[in-house]
C-alpha cells in the first residue's frame, strides 16, 4: 500500500474542532462578574487601546482576567499609562461591588494616569 491513510487524521482534527468550539466561548469571560443592565448605546472607540478590569463581588481587582493587588495594580496601571497615554480602562463592576469600591479603584487609575474609565453593562432585554 502506497498512499496515507487519511481517515484518522480527519477523526483527530475533527475532535479537536469539537473541543475548540466547546472551550472558546468558556475563555472570553474567565471573572464572574453580574453586570448591571443600562439602555444606553455602545460608546466604544477603537482606535483607543484599552485595559480591560473587573472588580468581582468580593472586591478583587481583575487587570486582562489577572487577580492583581497592592502594588502590582499599581504597576500595571502605571505600565498601561506608560504604553500609550489615552489607554481607555473598561471596567466591569459585580453590581454587588460597593460604590465606594469603584471609587478607590478610579482614583488609584487616575493617579497611575488613566483618566478614561468606561462602565461596562450588559444590555437590558
Amino acid at each position: 500500500m502506497g498512499e496515507i491513510n487519511m481517515t484518522p487524521l480527519i477523526d483527530v482534527m475533527l475532535v479537536l474542532l469539537v473541543i475548540f468550539i466547546i472551550t472558546a466561548p468558556l475563555l472570553v469571560n474567565a471573572v464572574k462578574v453580574d453586570l448591571p443592565h443600562a439602555n444606553a448605546p455602545s460608546t466604544v472607540d477603537t482606535r483607543a487601546p484599552t485595559l480591560a478590569v473587573a472588580i468581582d463581588k468580593d472586591g478583587n481587582v481583575y487587570v486582562r482576567d489577572q487577580i492583581v493587588a497592592g502594588e502590582a495594580l499599581d504597576g500595571a496601571l502605571r505600565q498601561a499609562a506608560a504604553t500609550h497615554a489615552q489607554t481607555e480602562v473598561q471596567l466591569r463592576a459585580d453590581r454587588a461591588v460597593p460604590y465606594g469600591r469603584v471609587l478607590e479603584f478610579m482614583a488609584q487609575a487616575n493617579r497611575a494616569g488613566l483618566s478614561r474609565v468606561g462602565f461596562v453593562s450588559q444590555a437590558s432585554e
